[in-house]
């Protein structure tokens, strides 16, 4: 493993790229989480039952999370243990956006669910694969204050296009978008899972 100095790490290309794709990860999260009551709502449910199916997504997410994760580490697989679940994030999304059955919608950001969920814990592994010590740390926070920007930019831009065009449809196609450019991203990027196994991705 190369040992990067704290500024190195701050300006290094590959924190960079893992900071949009962590960007994308987020956007998909909180663009949905936000605007997913009132999706829900829009069935004409009331709102304990809202309430209720508004948790699906995250319930499947959970089961996600786990066993994704689980597998990723079975297999001693990052890259696309990583980028699978965004792109499943963004088509469960998209495909939301032609869906007017609440069934069939709600089975749609079930799948977006498990993928926004199932990507995060496998993401964190990548900046740690080849950053250690303090230019971990700062590579880190590189990486969680760009992409925790998408916490604001992402329900900002949803409530803005449903604003100007009524419908949710265009801000989850963006949401969408979002997510397959950073299954892109880390598909560009690559993984060396060597590296992983190094002694000295254990210091």
């Amino acid at each position: 493993m190369h040992s990067y100095t704290v500024t190195q790490a701050l300006v290094n290309p590959r924190v960079i790229g893992l900071s949009l794709v962590y960007f994308g990860a987020v956007a998909t999260n909180y663009g949905l989480s936000f605007f997913l009551p009132q999706i829900v709502k829009a069935f004409g449910m009331n709102t304990f039952l809202t309430t209720v199916v508004s948790a699906a997504p995250y319930l499947v997410g959970l089961v996600g999370m786990v066993w994704w994760g689980r597998r990723s580490d079975r297999m001693a697989e990052r890259r696309f243990h990583a980028a699978l679940p965004l792109f499943v994030a963004a088509a469960g999304i998209a495909v939301s956006t032609a869906l007017d059955d609440p069934t069939l919608k709600m089975l749609s950001l079930c799948v977006a669910g498990f993928g926004i969920f199932a990507c995060l814990p496998v993401f964190w592994t990548l900046p740690t694969a080849f950053l250690s010590g303090a230019a971990a740390a700062a590579g880190i926070a590189v990486i969680n204050s760009i992409g925790n920007l998408a916490g604001f930019a992402g329900p900002f831009a949803m409530g803005w296009i449903k604003d100007h065009t009524g419908s949710y449809a265009g801000g989850l196609l963006l949401l969408a978008a979002l997510g397959i450019i950073g299954m892109g991203t880390v598909l560009i990027l690559g993984h060396d899972d060597t590296l992983e196994r190094a002694p000295s991705a254990a210091e």
